[in-house]
């Protein structure tokens, strides 16, 4: 499901959109490209610094201190173009000073949400990493809940400012940021590096590379770099008359926008091309995109998330207007879908509790009795404290026919038992 966010936040997870990419349409928030870096340094003569990151639900979580408090858990996104903090009790405990009241629109059924302009706040990243007057969108409310997606305490997103400053290098295998010195940067070079370009409108990178939507029809696609969305590809059908949806789909909610829940499809593309690098057979969200189109700022495809790009090592050019490529370990792993049919939010003092959002109808959690408001008690015979969110996450993508045993407890304290086979739909 979309890890949702999207301001147009557009969470996706792991075939469903959950969480993120983001476009922000608040009026009056205009910003030039020509501005300095808002993050620096803190040693002048520093060339790089790394920075430990945890992948949780195909998310970058950083830690970051604010106005001398925390440390506090960002996910790093270049879906947006404005810095949020999506935990509105953060703007009390930090006695942020507000300096504007926009309104939001995002993806999703419901009203616009209110968010308030914070100026002047300073931000350390690990090892050296600074922004001593950093600006942010505080939102009225945690619509999100980016918390009860990940599995632990998330506070919100840094977006474009960490990207126009410094050349930002990701490993995923090892999970490690490596930001670099743009001015003293030099390019990598080797074969197993693919070059794209990038198209930089606004605040956020775009790249447009060509999608084989089937055997006979190719198109150039162009997609919002996203790190923040925890889906694969995105594309939005209203874009271009030949993005139809591929005979086998999946009609399923995506997942949850700031203004209420995103519904679509699920397909596959027969390939995507990235440089060098064919990626067939990769599952795709098509979101009922008229209202995403409506509010996108600029026009494009779709976008391209953390899915596909965490079987790369990453290197985010801004100054050279560049993405960098290499395969890692994972590249050939297999893009599945949650094959249980439920969605489930993370919820207690350890985020260790799980609580059954939806389930779908007909689908094997369906089939096996199990219900919304059900409470994961245990996974095949394991405590569910024995998991976190990632781990279940996996469990649910693993394997066509896999069996697993749920023990739940219901609303009324009765406990249940579904055994539950996997099934591959798309």
């Amino acid at each position: 499901m979309w890890v949702r966010i999207r301001i147009l936040l557009l969470l996706a997870k792991g075939g469903r959109w959950t969480m993120l990419g983001a476009l922000l349409l608040v009026a009056g928030l205009g910003e030039s490209q020509a501005q300095p870096a808002v993050y620096r340094f803190q040693r002048p003569a520093a060339k790089r610094a790394r920075l430990p990151f945890l992948l949780q639900r195909n998310l970058i979580v950083i830690g970051a201190t604010l106005n001398g408090k925390g440390p506090y858990n960002f996910l790093l996104d270049t879906g947006i173009s404005s810095s949020l903090i999506t935990d509105p009790y953060l703007g009390q405990e930090l006695n942020l000073r507000t300096q504007g009241r926009f309104l939001v629109a995002g993806a999703g059924e419901e009203r616009p949400l209110e968010a308030y302009q914070v100026n002047d706040v300073s931000v350390v990243l690990a090892n050296g990493v600074q922004a001593p007057q950093a600006s942010f969108l505080l939102l009225s409310d945690d619509v999100l809940n980016l918390s009860g997606y990940v599995g632990m305490p998330i506070h919100g997103l840094l977006g474009s400012d960490v990207f126009r400053s410094f050349v930002v290098e990701i490993e995923p295998e090892q999970q490690q940021l490596t930001f670099h010195d743009p001015a003293r940067y030099k390019v990598p070079r080797g074969r197993r590096w693919a070059r794209l370009g990038l198209d930089m409108e606004g605040r956020k990178a775009y790249l447009t590379v060509p999608v084989q939507l089937s055997a006979a029809l190719s198109m150039p696609a162009k997609l919002v770099l996203d790190t923040g969305a925890g889906h694969a590809l995105s594309l939005e059908t209203t874009s271009d008359p030949r993005l139809t949806l591929p005979a086998a789909h999946l009609r399923t909610q995506l997942g949850r926008g700031l203004n209420g829940n995103i519904n679509g499809y699920l397909g596959r593309v027969a390939a995507l091309q990235l440089g060098r690098y064919r990626i067939p057979s990769l599952l795709t969200s098509f979101p009922d995109s008229t209202d995403v189109a409506l509010r996108a700022d600029t026009p494009r495809n779709g976008n391209l998330g953390f899915e596909l790009l965490k079987r790369f090592t990453i290197i985010i050019d801004y100054r050279r207007n560049q993405l960098l490529l290499r395969p890692n370990s994972t590249f050939r792993d297999p893009f599945e879908h949650d094959m249980c049919g439920f969605d489930v939010l993370a919820f207690g003092p350890q985020y260790r509790q799980y609580r059954l959002l939806r389930v779908e109808e007909g689908s094997p959690a369906d089939q096996a009795g199990l219900k919304p408001g059900d409470e994961i008690t245990s996974i095949n015979l394991l405590p569910v404290e024995f998991f976190n969110m990632s781990q279940l996450s996996r469990m649910l993508h693993s394997q066509d026919g896999r069996q697993l045993l749920f023990v739940v407890r219901r609303p009324d304290g009765e406990l249940y038992t579904a055994t539950v086979r996997l099934k591959r739909q798309i």
